[in-house]
């Protein structure tokens, strides 16, 4: 058997998330097995770095899959796009170590969320950002972020129906710029929790509106109360950027560089 990693980019729009789910075969997952099935002649299980949610998509996810078929990377590659979605992309295939784990080897995940700020709606891509008519001010929201940087209880912005076990992760880095009418807030961290990047958008928005100051959007990291956060903003504007791996390298562009 044959262990290999495979980078997939996917627009979430039109799926119930990645994982698959009882009565629905709309899932990024269950595509990506029909495929590599197709391809390998035998049943294909993938596991995942980062299960996005329903509407959310993905620059560079990352799958792994075992196989006892024996094809050349850009066979794997050509042949699973041939019988996927077009939304749905094979972007590289990489022979790892049977032992290397898609999901427990990830040393870290980042995400982008995509505003666009701006008296006009998208017309074009409206699926793939949040659009915000009101003036936010982005230099408070990056100042505010900050505060979410380091080891910390993350409860304040854990989804009720959050089954993690721990609501403490550690997040290494986050930042937010404007590109003419557009807002991107980026984070990294260790893990993240369902609905975690959403409400923390959702709560950062409230701080460019001025309705939070800096101040109390760190008091409520502290707080770890749910009820004194913002609300759980759209998917639609949300990407996995992907994990990072000690022992893997590969071509993983930043959501601002794939829009220049």
């Amino acid at each position: 058997m044959q262990r290999y990693f495979a980078q997939v980019e996917y627009d979430g729009s039109k799926y119930c998330g990645f994982q698959k789910q009882t009565g629905t075969k709309k899932t990024i997952q269950h595509f990506l097995e029909k495929s590599f099935s197709k391809v390998a002649n035998h049943r294909i299980h993938v596991t995942c770095a980062g299960r996005t949610d329903s509407g959310v998509h993905a620059i560079s996810q990352i799958v792994h899959f075992d196989t006892k078929s024996k094809r050349k990377e850009d066979s794997w590659i050509k042949g699973a796009n041939t019988f996927l979605p077009e939304d749905i992309v094979i972007k590289g295939i990489f022979a790892v170590r049977n032992n290397y784990h898609a999901r427990f080897d990830a040393i870290n995940r980042s995400y982008t969320y995509v505003i666009k700020n701006s008296l006009t709606p998208a017309a074009i891509g409206a699926n793939n950002c949040l659009w915000i008519r009101s003036d936010l001010n982005h230099e408070k929201m990056h100042k505010a972020a900050q505060k979410l940087v380091g080891e910390k209880d993350f409860s304040a912005f854990r989804a009720s129906s959050c089954q993690s076990k721990s609501p403490v992760r550690e997040i290494f880095s986050t930042s937010i710029s404007k590109k003419g009418e557009f807002i991107f807030f980026r984070i990294k961290g260790n893990a993240f929790m369902l609905n975690m990047v959403r409400i923390i958008m959702g709560t950062l928005i409230k701080v460019g509106r001025e309705e939070l100051t800096i101040k109390e959007f760190g008091d409520i990291i502290k707080s770890c109360d749910r009820k004194r956060a913002g609300k759980t903003i759209s998917p639609h504007g949300l990407y996995f950027v992907g994990p990072e791996y000690n022992e893997l390298e590969y071509n993983k562009k930043d959501l601002v560089d794939e829009l220049d």
